[in-house]
């Protein structure tokens, strides 16, 4: 058997047995940050004695720590055609019909999904696709008739989905040199469209009364086009109330935050899924191609429909008003927790620590031998 520790999570890269063959399933991840989502269903299906595989793809995480399993597509397909039960996806591929006809291909998305293309037809194509709330489910199972879909809920959040689960994964303020007496204002936002250009360069001076967390997006980190974006984040953390985020996932410090600000996000959905304030910023940094008559063309990319949620949060229209509704926010958490409430049932589905279980729970039983 042989063990890896990723993002405090521990995985079970393989696991063979002289008695009998276990269950095997594979998770494909393109990219790291799919990770969060796939980990609680590694983990309850090593609990329940699967042999189980994480594969992150070799071109697209060559930064990664060294002992994190990767291949090429090339390699993973000569690995899938070695024998397994199952093939796990945070996405799309363009090599789904490469696969063997044996081997069953489940979608596992990994994010809530905000942009259009959660909607695409090409993440149908598996043999079944997990998914969150019964809005969305019923979304999908309109448009794709033919296509097989389990909801189960968002498993990325099992590890904080219960009280006891947020106490255990929030991470202590004093060794992220912040002040375990002030309230901890989570900033998260997404790499485009993002509102990390217009934010000034001096909020956190203006917040200086709040710990600040800053987690970008992997890319954000990673893409030669977002440098300006890391020029700010280099100017942020030289703040003495400034964390700037070193872990891959945004689990525990959405464990510790007080509040969220992001745009719309696939974070803020899932904070507001903890029942705690969300800012939802709307001050973005659009390119060119985006703005004025070509307005159509931001519009297409993003889900319309997820306008219908907008009453999760608070919206801040320009960065002049973040830190007045900021305050408010911290001063009334609850004045919106009923909208969270809605929200999460229709969109993220029913959040009790037991997604992961109902994957795994669904793979095993669904296994041809």
């Amino acid at each position: 058997m042989s063990m890896i520790h990723y993002s405090n999570h521990l995985f079970i890269y393989s696991s063979n047995s002289t008695i009998m063959p276990k269950p095997t399933i594979i998770f494909y991840a393109e990219h790291a940050y799919y990770l969060p989502q796939f980990m609680p269903v590694v983990n309850a299906l090593q609990q329940r004695g699967a042999a189980v595989e994480v594969v992150l793809d070799a071109d697209k995480n060559a930064d990664e720590p060294a002992a994190t399993q990767r291949l090429t597509v090339t390699k993973l397909l000569q690995r899938v055609r070695q024998g397994t039960d199952w093939l796990v996806f945070g996405n799309e591929v363009s090599w789904l019909k490469q696969l063997p006809a044996s081997v069953k291909t489940a979608l596992l998305y990994h994010g809530v999904g905000v942009k259009a293309c959660y909607y695409d037809e090409a993440l149908s194509h598996f043999d079944v696709r997990f998914t969150e709330g019964a809005f969305r489910h019923q979304q999908l199972q309109q448009r794709y008739p033919k296509s097989h879909f389990q909801q189960v809920g968002f498993a990325k959040l099992d590890p904080i989905a219960l009280a006891d689960g947020r106490q255990q994964q929030a991470l202590s303020l004093t060794e992220l040199g912040l002040d375990p007496n002030k309230q901890t204002v989570l900033y998260a936002p997404t790499f485009y469209p993002s509102s990390i250009e217009r934010m000034p360069l001096d909020w956190p001076q203006q917040f200086s009364d709040y710990n600040i967390i800053i987690k970008p997006h992997a890319f954000s980190m990673s893409h030669s086009k977002y440098d300006k974006q890391r020029q700010r984040f280099a100017h942020w953390q030289q703040a003495p109330n400034v964390h700037f985020a070193k872990q891959a996932s945004l689990l525990p410090y959405m464990a510790t935050a007080d509040i969220l600000l992001s745009e719309a996000s696939s974070a803020l959905f899932e904070f507001a899924a903890l029942n705690k304030p969300v800012i939802w910023i709307d001050f973005l940094q659009l390119r060119w191609s985006y703005r004025g008559p070509l307005r159509f063309r931001f519009d297409k990319r993003m889900d319309q429909s997820i306008t219908e949620y907008a009453s999760v949060a608070r919206h801040v229209s320009r960065p002049s008003k973040l830190f007045d509704a900021v305050q408010e926010e911290l001063k009334h958490p609850q004045q919106l927790a009923a909208e969270r409430q809605r929200v999460t049932a229709e969109l993220i589905g029913e959040v009790d620590g037991k997604v992961s279980a109902r994957v795994a729970d669904y793979l095993l039983d669904n296994i041809d031998r």
